[in-house]
C-alpha cells in the first residue's frame, strides 16, 4: 500500500460526491489528467482539502495568478482579518490528525510560509540578502564544483551498470549548496534528507519520530554556533535574534532554518530528477539542449512548467467576500490553487501538453506559476533555477550517452498530494 492510501487522511476520500478531494488516488497518480479534467469543468470548483474541510479549487492560469497577487487572500488562517477560532484552524486540525505533539505545532504554524504582511515581510527581509541575484551569481562556481565532484563519483555507485540519480546527484547537489549557505555541518546533511522525506510522507509514525528530532537538532545547532559565529546565514540570524529579539523570536529563528533547508533542497532535487527523466524520454528536446547550451535557462523554465515538483499551493483564505471568475468566495473560505492545471491551461499556452524547451522567450518575464507569484513568490527561485541550469548542463556534458535503466512507466513516484517526485531514477551512464 502507498503512503498516501495508508495515511489517516485518505479515510475522507469519497465522502462528498461531486466534491473532489485532493487525497483521491486518481489525482495523486495522474494529476495532469485529473486536474486537467477539473480545469475544463470550470476555473473555480468546490472540493475538499486533506482533512475533509471544504475548499475552493482554482484551476486556470489567469485565476491562479490573480489570487496569488490579491492581498485579500492570506496564508494564515489565524489572521485577525478572519476571526477564526483556534479549533477551526485547518492547519491545527491537520496536525492533530497527523498526531503532531501540541508543543511542536508552533514550529509549523510560525513558519514564514504561514505568515502574511507585515510579519512575512519582516522575516523575508532578514534572509533575502542571501538570495539576491548577485549573491547567487557569485555562488555559481561553487555549485559547478559540487556538481562536477558528484558526477565524477557516479561510476563508483553503479550496481550492474545502473546508478540511482536521485540518491547520488539530484539530492546531494542542492542539499550541499543550501547547507553550505545556511551553515549546516556536512555530517548532518544525510539526516536532513531523511527528515525531509518523513515530513512530507503524511505518515504519523514517521512524523512523530522525525519532527521532534529535527527541532531539537536545530536548537542544538544554534547553541553550538552561538559560541563560534561565522559568515553563514545561521550566524547572521543568531546575531539578529541576540541583538534584537523583537525582530526575530526564538521560534521564528528555528522555523526559518527549518524552512530554508527543507525548501532549499527538496523541490530543487525533484526538479532535477523530474527534468532529467523528461529529457531522457524526449530525445529531440535533449538534442536541442546538447546542441545549444545557451538554451539552459529557458529549458529550466519549461521543465518547471511541464514537470515541476510542486503542484499546488498551501491554502489561502479570503479576508472579505470576493468574486472570482463568477464564483462568490465568502470571507473565511479556503482556496487551493492548482499549479499543475494552471501550467497546462490551453487558454494560456499553445499545445501545453508538448514539452518545448524553446517555449519561453529568453529574457522575458516568467511564463509559468511553478515558483508561485506575488508576495509569496519562492524566495529561493533564483538559486533553484541556477542549480537546475548547472545540473542539466553538467550532467549531459559528463555523460552524453546517459539513458534510463528502466522503461519510463516503471519509474516509481511518491504518492503524495500536490507533489510530483520520483523515489529513484535508475540510469545507465553510457
Amino acid at each position: 500500500m502507498s503512503e498516501a492510501t495508508t495515511s489517516p487522511l485518505a479515510a475522507h476520500v469519497g465522502k462528498h460526491p461531486g466534491e473532489p478531494n485532493v487525497m483521491e488516488p486518481e489525482l495523486i497518480a495522474d494529476p495532469f489528467t485529473g486536474y486537467g479534467a477539473l480545469r475544463e469543468q470550470g476555473p473555480v470548483l468546490r472540493g475538499r482539502f486533506m482533512d475533509d474541510s471544504p475548499v475552493w479549487l482554482v484551476t486556470r492560469f489567469e485565476e491562479v495568478r490573480q489570487v496569488l497577487r490579491d492581498q485579500r487572500f492570506v496564508n494564515n488562517p489565524s489572521s485577525p482579518a478572519l476571526d477564526c477560532p483556534p479549533e477551526d484552524n485547518p492547519l491545527t486540525r491537520l496536525m492533530e490528525m497527523l498526531g503532531l505533539p501540541e508543543h511542536l505545532r508552533v514550529y509549523l504554524l510560525g513558519s514564514i510560509l504561514n505568515y502574511d504582511a507585515p510579519d512575512h515581510t519582516r522575516l523575508r527581509r532578514l534572509v533575502s540578502r542571501a538570495f539576491t541575484a548577485r549573491k547567487i551569481t557569485d555562488l555559481r562556481p561553487r555549485v559547478e564544483q559540487i556538481a562536477d565532484a558528484l558526477l565524477a563519483r557516479l561510476p563508483e555507485h553503479a550496481e550492474d551498470g545502473v546508478v540511482d540519480l536521485v540518491r547520488h546527484f539530484a539530492y546531494p547537489l542542492p542539499i550541499t549548496v543550501i547547507c553550505e549557505l545556511v551553515g549546516i555541518p556536512e555530517a548532518d546533511r544525510p539526516q536532513w534528507r531523511t527528515w525531509g522525506a518523513d515530513l512530507v510522507s503524511l505518515d504519523p509514525k514517521r512524523l512523530g519520530a522525525s519532527f521532534p528530532a529535527m527541532i531539537e537538532h536545530i536548537h542544538q545547532l544554534v547553541r553550538e554556533r552561538r559560541g563560534a559565529l561565522t559568515d553563514d546565514l545561521l550566524s547572521e540570524l543568531i546575531r539578529t535574534h541576540d541583538d534584537d529579539g523583537g525582530r526575530l523570536s526564538d521560534v521564528e529563528m528555528v522555523t526559518l532554518i527549518l524552512t530554508l533547508v527543507l525548501a532549499g533542497h527538496e523541490t530543487t532535487a525533484h526538479l532535477i530528477s523530474n527534468g532529467t527523466a523528461a529529457l531522457l524520454t524526449h530525445p529531440g528536446q535533449l538534442r536541442l539542449l546538447k546542441d545549444d547550451p545557451a538554451l539552459l535557462p529557458r529549458a529550466v523554465h519549461e521543465l518547471m512548467r511541464w514537470c515541476g515538483p510542486v503542484q499546488m499551493t498551501q491554502l489561502r483564505y479570503a479576508t472579505t467576500d470576493v468574486d472570482l471568475a463568477g464564483t462568490r468566495i465568502r470571507r473565511g473560505d479556503a482556496v487551493q490553487l492548482i499549479l499543475v492545471s494552471a501550467n497546462f491551461d490551453p487558454r494560456h499556452y499553445t499545445d501545453p501538453d508538448r514539452l518545448d524547451l524553446t517555449r519561453h522567450p529568453a529574457g522575458h518575464a516568467e511564463n509559468h506559476v511553478g515558483f508561485g507569484h506575488g508576495a509569496h513568490y519562492c524566495l529561493g527561485a533564483t538559486l533553484a533555477k541556477q542549480e537546475g541550469e548547472v545540473a542539466f548542463g553538467k550532467l549531459f556534458a559528463h555523460y552524453p550517452d546517459l539513458s534510463l535503466a528502466v522503461a519510463p512507466e516503471r519509474l516509481e513516484r511518491a504518492p503524495l498530494p500536490g507533489n510530483w517526485r520520483l523515489n529513484a531514477l535508475p540510469v545507465r551512464l553510457g
